[in-house]
């Protein structure tokens, strides 16, 4: 079926056209919200492959031009058919070029290995032996494509994840190092069935937002208020990380805009190594404290012009 109408969208839709329909028949068609159902199980690995195709930019724009097809696949570009063959794939092409029976046909073996990857595994020349039958390679079943949101703790951690397929099975899923928004795995055997073996399932990871937490590059950012009385002073507080609590100490006269560093609980990159928790220090004033109000007007503490740096 048309991706578009696999989406039940226009062809000409616009990208968050595209999403909000994938997001709808997702959550409607997700295994987890019908076990009994398997139809509806095998429409959500039809809707999510659509998706994945739409959602790249230049794999759609090959689509709309008919160089590929429904599963991100080259097309015949001589067009005849080829009983199915996929990339990386031997195939048995038929009906090319008008060859009746009887006919060797002409030998495109290499033409079709440069094509596609594969071997044409031909006997006697392609096209060849008795009768100008032509041999079928076994066909491998198609790849599933899914999305798995990451919890933003998680995807720093590298904690496995479970996934559940179109089939209704449940998988635990690690996290590869270097994991990124975007990253894709590639589970293998886990696609549809076919005659010459299962196809992949192909996980494509989107990390979940943290309400305080933000990533930059292999740090992950904190900014994390402080009374006034810790920051004159100084005190042991305890801090958020992605891997649980920690106490940090606030040096006395921290002031709001201070980074201090806690070492090892960023994301991993692709060797293992993690980055850093960059917490930034702000400073909180309580309001309407009349104590501090009146110790504020009655001290001079020769602090100057904090702003003459600014040439003000």
């Amino acid at each position: 079926m048309d991706l578009y109408a696999r989406l039940g969208v226009k062809r000409g839709a616009s990208d968050a056209e595209i999403k909000k329909a994938y997001r709808s028949l997702a959550k409607q068609l997700h295994p987890d919200r019908n076990k009994d159902n398997p139809k509806a199980a095998e429409r959500f690995g039809q809707v999510t492959a659509a998706y994945d195709l739409l959602s790249d930019a230049d794999k759609r724009a090959r689509y709309d031009r008919g160089e590929i097809d429904e599963e991100g696949n080259p097309k015949m570009p001589f067009g005849g058919g080829y009983g199915g063959a996929r990339p990386g794939g031997s195939g048995g092409f038929e009906g090319f070029g008008g060859a009746g029976a009887g006919s060797a046909g002409p030998d495109l073996s290499d033409l079709f290995e440069g094509l596609f990857g594969g071997s044409s595994r031909r006997a006697g020349g392609f096209g060849g032996g008795s009768a100008g039958a032509r041999p079928r390679a076994s066909v491998r079943g198609a790849d599933v494509a899914y999305r798995l949101t990451v919890p933003f703790t998680d995807a720093a951690t590298l904690s496995p994840q479970r996934v559940t397929l179109a089939d209704g099975a449940t998988i635990e899923l690690k996290l590869p190092k270097g994991v990124e928004d975007g990253s894709k795995i590639r589970l293998a055997g886990k696609g549809e069935k076919g005659p010459g073996g299962n196809g992949d399932a192909i996980v494509t990871i989107a990390i979940e937002p943290h309400r305080f937490f933000t990533r930059d590059g292999n740090n992950v950012r904190l900014d994390l208020p402080v009374g006034l009385r810790e920051a004159v002073l100084g005190a042991k507080v305890k801090v958020p990380t992605p891997d649980g609590p920690v106490m940090l100490s606030i040096p006395k006269g921290a002031s709001s805009g201070k980074v201090l560093r806690i070492k090892g609980r960023g994301f991993s990159d692709k060797a293992g190594t993690r980055g850093d928790l960059l917490v930034t220090l702000m400073v909180e004033i309580p309001a309407g404290d009349a104590a501090l109000e009146q110790f504020v007007q009655g001290w001079n503490g020769g602090e100057g012009n904090p702003r003459a740096g600014l040439g003000v």
